[in-house]
């Protein structure tokens, strides 16, 4: 142990002077200086550019053009995606998503203040921590133990969007959310987006998979998928659902069959490729099987899957 160093040195000076920092001297010293110096200025001019594009949002906002709610997760996936595909150097992509993510949420938040319903019914779901980590740190959450709950809030105006589990096929009747989407109610609530919009996921993230729902309709990003909700006669099986899917161009990665509990009329959502609207002309052609079609909505696909 050096008994003649000063134990009370400032720490930046230990810092500039430990192995691996500053071993130049005074030349060192003024290098480490200059680069601060770069890095304030750098700073200065990316709070600059903040500051002009909150500017541009409140013009927005006050243009009333967009009118509705203000979130557009087709919009903001495309932004996303263009930033990840000019991405260079030493910055992480993860970095980049997380960034923007809270650019963006901080954007919708200056057009009016809102909330996102989530359900949660579990501890430790981490359905909470998924809506936390898309709509930003300071967004005000409504967490509920149920789907109605949040559908309600969606409904009634009180929360802009609400975060829900993924449908699986084994779902108690009370979690089957999607079901009551094909009754096209007033306001009509849609499918907008997926959780989590980026894989795969670092260590610690959320690993709930969930939908969010809005009262307005989905917008495209360019790289898509819609999910397409319609009732089933008793008798038609699974494959030949899927055939007829797949006849009329709508081929599904995924088809969940609720049937009712007599086990005869049924429900089914189906994951379809591509960005699907009510007027589809593929959605009359598989009509005649598949009675009622709807579309209950549509999500970016997740950046790295």
């Amino acid at each position: 142990m050096n008994t003649d160093a000063p134990l009370d040195r400032p720490a930046h000076e230990a810092a500039d002077s430990a192995p691996g920092g500053d071993t130049g001297g005074a030349s060192g010293r003024l290098d480490l200086a200059e680069l601060r110096a770069e890095l304030d200025a750098i700073d200065d001019g990316l709070h600059d550019l903040l500051m002009r594009r909150a500017a541009a949002v409140a013009r927005l906002a006050a243009s009333g053009v967009k009118g509705g709610v203000a979130l557009r997760p087709g919009r903001e996936a495309s932004i996303i995606r263009r930033l990840l595909a000019r991405n260079a150097g030493p910055l992480p992509p993860q970095a980049v998503v997380r960034l923007w993510r809270e650019l963006l949420a901080a954007s919708t938040a200056l057009q009016g203040p809102y909330a996102i319903a989530v359900c949660d019914a579990e501890a430790g779901s981490g359905y909470t921590a998924a809506a936390r980590e898309h709509f930003g740190a300071l967004t005000a959450l409504r967490v509920h133990g149920s789907p109605a709950q949040a559908l309600a809030d969606v409904s009634a105006g009180s929360a802009a969007a609400a975060v829900l589990p993924e449908p699986s096929e084994g779902e108690a009747p009370r979690d089957a959310w999607w079901t009551a989407l094909l009754q096209k109610d007033e306001p009509r609530i849609h499918v907008v987006a997926r959780l989590p919009f980026w894989r795969p996921r670092p260590e610690g993230a959320p690993r709930a998979r969930a939908f969010v729902i809005a009262a307005s309709a989905p917008d495209p990003s360019g790289r898509d998928r819609s999910l397409i909700g319609f009732d089933l006669d008793a008798g038609i099986s699974r494959d030949r659902l899927t055939a007829a899917l797949a006849a009329a161009g709508l081929p599904p990665e995924q088809t969940i069959l609720r049937r009712d509990e007599d086990g005869r009329d049924g429900r089914v959502l189906a994951d379809v490729a591509g960005f699907v609207t009510d007027d589809d002309p593929r959605l009359a052609a598989a009509a005649p099987l598949l009675r009622r079609p709807v579309v209950l909505g549509a999500y970016a696909l997740p950046e790295g899957s």
